[in-house]
């Protein structure tokens, strides 16, 4: 059987000892973190910039030597940079040599050419010129289609709106819309019906007193019996 119903029963019982069954005693039990903590002093190590250190140090001897340290690596690494660079450039320039002493010399001829080299660039900048052309002139095409149909657009929305505004007067303006209006009162006419109001089927409608007695119309008989007089005075003492 479980002793969770009871979770302070053995604190409160105490111990057999001196002063431990006393509830009122002070309890010997005390927390990890209450126990004392950082009882030293912390000073800077000699490599944590101590005040003495920093006043003895000369910070403009150090930049400089940095910044000469620094340089010397940079030329260090741009030197093969360079000569690569250089030995690449010149392997280029000894591919691009004309290829005249490839040429046989049986081959030459004053009136020939010595390569059909030209002769493509200039077909293919013709080639080029040609391509650029025609792409101006396909935009050129397209952009006076848009051109075209941004100004049809606009016409139409003109109509539409000068449409809408014209039906607004013809239709607001009863001396000129006359064939509207008769064409609308012959419809009303044709579906005339009488509206009922909203409260006309209520329970309790009229009950205040004398409703009635105000709508009816007084008029005057020379009957004593029929006189509203009299009605009155049998419904009020003989009903």
């Amino acid at each position: 059987m479980t002793t969770a119903a009871r979770p302070t029963f053995e604190p409160a019982r105490g111990g057999r000892g001196k002063g431990e069954g006393d509830l009122s005693a002070l309890s010997k039990q005390y927390s990890s973190r209450d126990l004392p903590g950082h009882t030293k002093i912390k000073y800077r190590q000699p490599t944590q910039d101590a005040p003495e250190e920093v006043r003895a140090r000369d910070f403009r001897r150090e930049l400089e030597e940095r910044e000469r340290v620094a340089a010397r690596e940079k030329t260090r690494e741009r030197g093969p940079r360079e000569h690569t660079t250089s030995s690449s450039s010149s392997s280029s320039s000894s591919s691009k040599r004309p290829r005249l002493d490839q040429i046989p010399a049986a081959n030459l001829d004053a009136d020939d050419p010595l390569t059909d080299d030209d002769e493509d660039e200039d077909s293919e900048e013709d080639s080029d010129d040609d391509d650029t052309a025609a792409l101006l002139a396909e935009l050129e095409k397209i952009k006076k289609e848009r051109a075209e149909e941004q100004e049809r657009k606009e016409r139409e929305q003109k109509a539409e709106e000068e449409r809408i505004r014209m039906e607004n007067i013809l239709s607001g303006n009863p001396l000129i819309n006359l064939a509207g209006q008769q064409q609308q009162m012959t419809q009303s006419q044709n579906t005339f019906r009488v509206k009922r109001r909203w409260d006309d089927d209520v329970v309790f409608k009229n009950c205040a007193k004398g409703v009635d007695e105000a709508r009816k119309e007084k008029r005057f008989v020379n009957d004593t019996l029929r006189s509203e007089f009299h009605k009155k005075f049998m419904e009020k003492y003989v009903k």
